[in-house]
């Protein structure tokens, strides 16, 4: 949950190119489009809104780098605080990144300070047409060097939005994420010109509609004719809007754990929580790219916006298969991340003390999360974003338990990933619902989904799986999906 929210991104304004005092390179000859769009000097702020409650605030700024007019610097800021549990959580990110100001201009370097909430770190990226370095830096830890390929990213990418406005056209390019340093195609669509209210008034805007192949979340973007980002829409009940600094700062007491969930109109049948077992719902809200039949989950149209959901959990079949195993999907799910870091020495290491000599893929796959499910203290708010920060500080919760077992998965050579949904809880105000939840899907010789947090080794089926590796795709479904019944 807590990583949908922190969506995007973001930037510490450093003095990385700046240029010896007194001394002005010359301009070149054409600049971006970037910097020759419209948009405030000084920058602007934004509020984040979750279902009509402020969570967090943005912070973005493209400006020249300090005493010279051939680089550009791009400032992102983006802060998160509200209660997950009895816990308050706070996430702060901040990036900079610094690009060529000529048209097509390459990112040159950036660096990224992610503090609070899910741990502490920085990243010191240089960027050549040969490849990309980063420096990793922890607290208490060796920092790192880690070797990427060089990133495509130009400066058009520091904002597409006003780009796409500026050529009344549509914008397609690279963004390398600040978290995983993967390297992503991005486009903006121009929406042309209309009319919205704005603080009572009815502004002229221009729209633009920006889309990740990462996150999949289509954000739509108000730009006035001043340049000002007057609101960016991320689905109907996340939105981020243009305030002063200090109203953006002003933020809300909000408990994401209530305000967030699906109440159900009865509680499951208790066949839901068996294995074999089955849960059927009957929803609204549900966009078709999430209707896709699994081996676990069947949809079938009732009317135009209704379906029902049939969520089957059935045992493995005994097939005896060793590990290591094959990726069915090419070697994703064996893939060791910057959060993942399956192929790190301590994780490595934790999973041949926690398998011995078991060579079986999912009798290891069982003991793997029974083991995570045993070991680390159950801590909702206390959060870390990376395998090796979990097995250092043994507690967290959901997404520190899928975490750390899909990492520990993959490194036992089994294929393994993160499975985002709702699972179905009854809470201390005793009113069934569905909270949002992170678990995990192995291959075994099939798929076959685990929760370590609940310690199932096949999750039953109140578990409705809607997205993969914390994604933030999931996120237009957050106050817009609805349970009108449920079997």
């Amino acid at each position: 949950m807590k990583r949908t929210l922190a969506l995007s991104i973001l930037l510490l304004c450093t003095a990385v190119g700046a240029a010896p005092e007194g001394y002005r390179p010359p301009p070149p000859a054409k600049l971006s489009d970037a910097m020759t769009a419209k948009r405030p000097i000084a920058g602007e702020f934004m509020g984040l809104y979750l279902m009509g409650k402020k969570v967090g605030y943005l912070f973005t700024n493209v400006k020249f780098a300090p005493g010279r007019t051939d680089q550009v610097i791009a400032i992102n800021e983006f802060v998160f605080k509200a209660t997950v549990g009895t816990k308050l959580a706070t996430r702060t990110m901040k990036e900079t990144r610094i690009y060529e100001s000529k048209p097509g201009g390459r990112l040159l370097t950036f660096t990224v300070e992610q503090t609070g909430d899910g741990g502490d770190q920085m990243l010191e990226a240089t960027n050549t047409t040969t490849g990309m370095r980063v420096l990793r830096k922890r607290p208490n830890l060796p920092n790192e060097v880690l070797n990427r390929k060089p990133s495509a990213e130009l400066v058009e990418d520091a904002d597409q939005a006003r780009v796409a406005i500026k050529r009344a056209a549509k914008v397609v390019g690279t963004i390398t994420d600040g978290t995983d340093l993967d390297s992503y195609r991005v486009t903006t669509e121009y929406g042309g010109a209309s009319t919205r209210i704005i603080a009572g008034l009815q502004v002229k805007v221009f729209k633009v509609t920006t889309l990740s192949e990462k996150e999949k979340v289509p954000a739509e973007a108000w730009v006035d004719e001043q340049g000002r980002m007057v609101e960016i829409s991320f689905g109907e009940n996340m939105k981020a809007v243009l305030e002063t600094e200090e109203a953006a700062k002003r933020l809300d007491t909000v408990e994401v754990f209530g305000l967030t969930r699906i109440e159900l109109p009865r509680p499951p049948s208790p066949v839901a929580r068996e294995i074999p077992g089955e849960m059927k719902l009957t929803v609204t809200g549900l966009p078709d790219r999430f209707r896709k039949d699994t081996y676990r989950q069947k949809f079938k149209p009732v009317s135009k916006d209704r379906v029902e959901i049939t969520i089957t959990a059935l045992p493995v079949k005994e097939k005896k298969l060793q590990r290591p195993l094959v990726d069915p999907n090419g070697g994703p799910n064996l893939k060791s991340s910057l959060a993942v870091e399956s192929d790190h020495a301590d994780i490595v290491a934790q999973v041949k003390k926690i398998l011995g000599t078991e060579k079986d893929a999912y009798a290891s796959a069982k003991k793997i999360s029974a083991w995570v499910g045993q070991n680390l203290t159950k801590d909702y708010g206390s959060s870390s974003d990376r395998a090796t920060d979990v097995l250092r500080a043994m507690k967290g919760d959901c997404t520190e338990h899928a975490l750390l077992t899909t990492a520990l998965l993959r490194a036992a050579g089994i294929p393994a990933r993160r499975v985002d949904g709702v699972v179905y809880m009854l809470n201390d105000d005793k009113v069934p619902a569905l909270y949002w939840h992170e678990w995990v899907e192995a291959w075994v010789g099939e798929w076959t989904q685990l929760d370590p947090t609940f310690g199932q080794d096949v999750a039953d089926a109140t578990h409705f799986g809607v997205g993969e590796e914390g994604s933030a795709e999931i996120t237009p479904l957050i106050g817009q999906l609805k349970v009108l019944d449920v079997l």
